[in-house]
């Protein structure tokens, strides 16, 4: 390997997650934040867990139900485009 082009290596980096779950793994970062961990992860727990963190799913459903109740535009038959010979 070159001299001083790598990052330094910690074997004991600290994970935290926002659960509260800490691990220690080896990393490029002495310190790491995430969001969701193995602990607190829906497919390791088996629990669904619905993150949504700018109303989303509501803002999504209140467009569908406005689609729903708004009358359905006709379909226009298209002109036949002429060959030309």
């Amino acid at each position: 390997m070159k001299p001083d082009i790598h990052p330094k290596y910690y074997e004991k980096a600290n994970v935290r997650c926002a659960c509260g779950n800490e691990l220690t793994v080896g990393s490029a970062k002495q310190e790491l934040k995430v969001e969701i961990c193995s602990k607190c992860h829906p497919f390791y727990t088996g629990q669904e867990k619905l993150i949504d963190t700018a109303g989303r799913v509501e803002k999504f459903k209140s467009r569908k139900a406005r689609a729903e109740a708004a009358p359905k535009k006709e379909k226009r038959p298209r002109a036949k485009k002429q060959k030309m010979s």
